[in-house]
């Protein structure tokens, strides 16, 4: 399955948990090197609830991972062919919980292309059942 050269995934990354963890060591198996696109706070809030950590946060915690070799803040939504060829980019790796509508706005051009590779999402654990499980547990 490995391909040769760079990797790039793009994620908001808040509340860094296993499932993020699985995409990355995923995501890495296609190539050399692994960039990692961190969406900004202003681009998150257009499609979902605002992060709860900040970009500066979500930047710190990803580049501690041991799969990531480079942070890009401030990652487009949309990536397009242009944005891989400047940064060297071969592949893009993303999780298969997106519909085709998703896809096609985020990752259109790229698909097209054949530059993108969708891996198994992680089941079980996500930013939103992070939050409630907190909300659940109440003050303490």
């Amino acid at each position: 399955m490995a391909e040769r050269g760079n990797v790039y995934v793009d994620m908001v990354g808040d509340l860094f948990h296993p499932g993020h963890v699985a995409l990355l060591r995923a995501a890495r198996d296609f190539g050399e090197r692994l960039i990692v696109g961190v969406l900004s706070d202003e681009v998150v809030a257009t499609y979902k609830r605002r992060p709860i950590m900040t970009l500066a946060e979500r930047v710190a915690v990803i580049e501690a991972c041991r799969y990531v070799d480079t942070v890009l803040p401030n990652a487009p939504y949309r990536v397009t062919n242009g944005f891989l060829d400047l940064h060297g980019i071969d592949v893009v790796v993303h999780g298969d919980d997106l519909s085709a509508e998703a896809l096609e706005e985020a990752f259109g051009p790229v698909a097209d292309a054949g530059r993108l590779r969708l891996v198994r999402y992680t089941a079980g654990v996500s930013t939103t059942d992070l939050i409630r499980r907190c909300r659940a547990a109440g003050p303490s």
